[in-house]
């Protein structure tokens, strides 16, 4: 009679290791959301801002944006507004919230005039927290003012024009 031993197969042991497929799934599908996503959040309308070296984000909690392009139009948004409809949608944001800011993004093109007027439709309104978005940077050293841009004050305040000498 033969003595043998039996074999037997060792106990199960723990599974020590992670299945990243599922992790791996749900990464991929909030990559996918936010590829799709990132896009809508910015603004679509092009400007070409004017550069500021102390320039930085606002995190206003509420405020309305407000731009004109290189050719004048007016934008509550991103929509697209005469000036009188443009007066009458900041008059009803400013009955709404008084403390609203006003968040305004100008052409680098637009004169100062034109954005002063849209600055005063603004005060006429009642809102008079009102910020410029500029991008960060400093303006291009190779690019010259424009004729006629004010370069800066002279003696007893009186102002200098780009081409006076």
């Amino acid at each position: 009679m033969a003595f043998g031993r039996l074999e037997r197969s060792p106990a199960s042991q723990p599974m020590s290791d992670i299945n990243m497929t599922p992790l791996i799934d749900v990464m991929l599908v909030l990559l996918v959301i936010f590829i799709v996503t990132a896009p809508l959040m910015t603004s679509s309308l092009k400007l070409d801002l004017p550069k500021a070296e102390g320039a930085r984000p606002s995190d206003a909690p509420a405020f309305i944006a407000l731009a004109i392009d290189a050719r004048g139009q007016l934008f509550f948004g991103d929509e697209p507004l005469a000036q009188p409809q443009l007066a009458e949608r900041v008059r009803a944001a400013a009955t709404r919230d008084p403390a609203l800011e006003v968040q305004l993004r100008a052409d680098s093109a637009v004169p100062y005039g034109r954005v002063a007027e849209l600055i005063g439709l603004v005060q006429a309104a009642g809102l008079t927290r009102i910020g410029f978005v500029t991008e960060v940077g400093p303006r291009p050293l190779g690019r010259p003012p424009p004729e006629g841009a004010v370069l800066g004050t002279g003696e007893a305040g009186s102002l200098r024009r780009a081409g006076d000498r």
